[in-house]
This record gives structure tokens, C-alpha cells and sequence, in this order.
């Protein structure tokens, strides 16, 4: 078993620390919050009393953090030249392609092996050890970090070089939320003209139209399988997480030239749907945005 330093416990990392605790890894687990710290210890961590001292004999070290900004200042200020240069980094933290390569240079240059590897499935699935974990990074590091996804998630595959695993995981979003608008506006606009929801359901995900954001998630309570829509859109995939990962697909398409107008729109409905108010909600409820016989109230209203 190894010796595991997991910094960043939030929502997506306390599911994934107590993951590989349960299978008796040495989990040595820090956050900023006491809340979280607690909720490791629950579920068979050990806590940290900071950063430095998670890492400081660690084998391994997975981060799973905000935005770039912080995977820049943990790796900067408590892992380089903190760690033993023998442990394996691994970042899960959903980031711009940019800096998850500039850290991944300046490991190397330090000698120390890491991989980018962003995460999709959500919650559920980090609870539940099911993740899909897309993973940059030369081959050498990435099979040593591949034991240790495998323990917390249902797929792991190797994207390709460094920032690859980053890169995959902003376009594959870009698509998922581009196809949750389009499946949103169009079970809309069956029932507006007539359509049962369940029959549209029915017919749509048997045809051509069907989609993962339809058929596995399907943003109309009571249609499909049981979804966020069944609980008034509470849990999930936050809408404003849905907006960050847009935003970032469009820096990066804007720093290759990249034409994505489906995915630039999308970014736009998000960022209107958070600033009525729909921010903390699933990002499938941007169904009520669109449906105008239903209004979020616009910013400011009571």
C-alpha cells in the first residue's frame, strides 16, 4: 500500500480520498477547510496539518483544486522541494491547458514525474469509485499513476502528452453542454407543440437525435432515468462549474484559432443562466431559462 498526500477535499476530492483509503492506502489528507478535514477523517484519511507536511513523505500526491491559480500555488509553495522527487504527481484538478503545462515543465525540471488527469462523472461517481479519468503526461508516468486511478474510477485512459488529459476534458464539456442546450430547447419545444414529454423521450431515443444529455440525463422530471431534474435540480453538475469548464474551452480555442460558435453560445446561456440566479443549480435546469413559460428572475429582482 502507499503512502498518499490528497490536497483538496472538496465536493470531488473527499469521494476520491476516501476511495483509496478504503482500499487501504495511507492517505494523508489536507484542505483549508475543517469541515472537509473532518469528513476525511470519517471516512478513514488521516489528517494533515498543512500542505508541506501531507507531502513530505508521500509516494504519491493528488491534488483536485479550484482553478488553475491554486494547482500553481500548492505545487509551487508545498510540493516542489517539499516532496521526495520519487513520488508520482498527479493533478485532477479541471484547469487551462496552459498552466497545467507550464507545472508540468517546471516538475520536470525538478525531477519529478506528473500527470494531468481532469475527471468526468461527477459527484455520484466519485462517491462510488466510477469516474472517467483522462490522463496527459509521458507513458512512464502515467502507468504508475494508472494504479491509482484505477481505485477510484471506472475508466482511465491516456489522452496523450502533457496538457492532453486537460485539453480533453475542456472539449469533451464544450460538447456537453452544448448538447444539454440543444436537448433542453428541443424537448421545449416538442411540448410546446404538442408532445407528450415521455412519448418525445421515447421516440428521440431511438432516432437520430438521441444524445447522453436526452438518454442518460434528460433535463424533464419524471422522463428517463432518475436525474438531478427528479430533485428540483439539486446535486449534480452545478451549472456554474459548467460555465468554468466553457470558459475555458473558449480560452483555449481562442489560443489555436479555433472556430467553435455552438460551444461560444453555450458559454454565453450559462454565463446569463448563472447571473439570473441558476449558479448553484444542475446545469441542466438552464431548461427553465429557456422554456419562457417559466422565468428565473433577472438579477436584483425579488
Amino acid at each position: 500500500m502507499a503512502r498518499i498526500a490528497f490536497i483538496g477535499l472538496g465536493n470531488m476530492g473527499s469521494g476520491m480520498a476516501a476511495n483509496l483509503a478504503k482500499c487501504g492506502h495511507d492517505v494523508h489528507a489536507f484542505d483549508v477547510s475543517e469541515e472537509a478535514l473532518a469528513k476525511a477523517e470519517q471516512s478513514g484519511c488521516l489528517r494533515a496539518e498543512s500542505a508541506e507536511h501531507a507531502v513530505s513523505e508521500a509516494e504519491a500526491i493528488i491534488t483536485m483544486l479550484p482553478a488553475g491559480k491554486h494547482v500553481s500555488e500548492v505545487y509551487r509553495n508545498s510540493v516542489f522541494g517539499k516532496a521526495p522527487t520519487t513520488a508520482i504527481l498527479i493533478d485532477c484538478s479541471t484547469i487551462d491547458v496552459g498552466t497545467a503545462r507550464e507545472i508540468a515543465a517546471e516538475a520536470q525540471a525538478q525531477n519529478y514525474p506528473m500527470v494531468d488527469a481532469p475527471v468526468s462523472g461527477g459527484i455520484a461517481a466519485a462517491d462510488a469509485g466510477t469516474l472517467t479519468f483522462m490522463v496527459g503526461g509521458v507513458e512512464e508516468a502515467f502507468k504508475r499513476a494508472e494504479l491509482l486511478l484505477e481505485i477510484m474510477g471506472k475508466a482511465v485512459i491516456h489522452a496523450g502528452g502533457t496538457g492532453a488529459g486537460q485539453a480533453a476534458k475542456i472539449c469533451n464539456n464544450m460538447l456537453l453542454g452544448a448538447s444539454m442546450v440543444a436537448t433542453c430547447e428541443t424537448f421545449v419545444l416538442a411540448q410546446k407543440l404538442g408532445l407528450d414529454p415521455q412519448t418525445f423521450f421515447d421516440i428521440a431515443s431511438q432516432a437520430s437525435g438521441q444524445n447522453w444529455s436526452m438518454t442518460s440525463y434528460c433535463p424533464v422530471p419524471g422522463v428517463g432515468p432518475e436525474t438531478p431534474a427528479d430533485r428540483d435540480y439539486e446535486g449534480g453538475f452545478a451549472a456554474a462549474l459548467m460555465l468554468k469548464d466553457l470558459r475555458l474551452a473558449m480560452e483555449a480555442a481562442e489560443s489555436v484559432n479555433g472556430y467553435v460558435p455552438m460551444g461560444s453560445h453555450a458559454e454565453e446561456l450559462y454565463a446569463r443562466f448563472a447571473d439570473r440566479g441558476g449558479a448553484a443549480k444542475d446545469f441542466s435546469a438552464i431548461i427553465k431559462m429557456i422554456d419562457d413559460s417559466w422565468k428565473m428572475p433577472e438579477k436584483g429582482d425579488t
